[in-house]
């Protein structure tokens, strides 16, 4: 059972399919259609180094990663392996959904879709602060809702964007006036708008 999944992921085609399986029998639903020619090529080239040291478990991850689907909990003790292997790639902060997995640069790179890398993978954590610190600093005469701030970062949902608020907040970039998603987020510290207001009242 597991060379029929090895043999359908090596050969770029979907994985076994066991629909209309019962209690009573047994259905197996192979295809032999080849999906994608370059998630081969990637296998073949990666390996010629490391195939030898891959399990099911391996073929079934990667499989898992280039599809974009969700790993199986069984699976993710494999991550790791593969990551050192420099086939996948892993972004993004702590555990469960803030983390994802996405086939290593070298996959894009050799298919000619470095642009899909770049898309799949995201802007990085600092180039998504320094957006939203540069268009509140471009509308610090009215101060920024967190409805435009979304806009900025279209990719991302709104407690993303609000841990980035926080991030920079506690480094003093930026401070917040009001409260609720009605707020305006404004330029420099909380301690630097309130001496700039104690200037003013002098």
């Amino acid at each position: 059972m597991n060379l029929m999944f090895e043999l359908s992921i090596q050969g770029s085609k979907p994985s076994p399919d066991f629909t209309g399986t019962d209690q009573y029998l047994v259905i197996l639903n192979l295809n032999g259609e080849v999906e994608e020619p370059r998630f081969l090529q990637f296998l073949e080239r990666v390996g010629r180094e490391t195939l030898d040291c891959f399990s099911t478990a391996d073929f079934l991850l990667l499989d898992h990663i280039h599809r974009e689907r969700r790993v199986p909990d069984q699976l993710q003790p494999r991550l790791q392996s593969l990551i050192e292997k420099g086939v996948v790639e892993r972004f993004g902060r702590g555990r469960g959904r803030g983390v994802k997995y996405i086939l290593s640069r070298q996959y894009y790179k050799m298919v000619d879709e470095k642009g899909a890398y770049t898309r799949k993978k995201g802007l990085d954590r600092e180039t998504n602060k320094a957006l939203l610190l540069k268009h509140i600093k471009e509308n610090r005469s009215n101060g920024s809702r967190l409805k435009e701030l979304m806009q900025v970062l279209p990719a991302l949902t709104m407690p993303q964007v609000q841990t980035l608020l926080r991030e920079l907040k506690s480094d003093g970039e930026i401070h917040k006036v009001g409260k609720t998603r009605a707020a305006l987020w404004y330029p420099g510290s909380d301690r630097e708008a309130i001496a700039s207001r104690e200037n003013d009242l002098v």
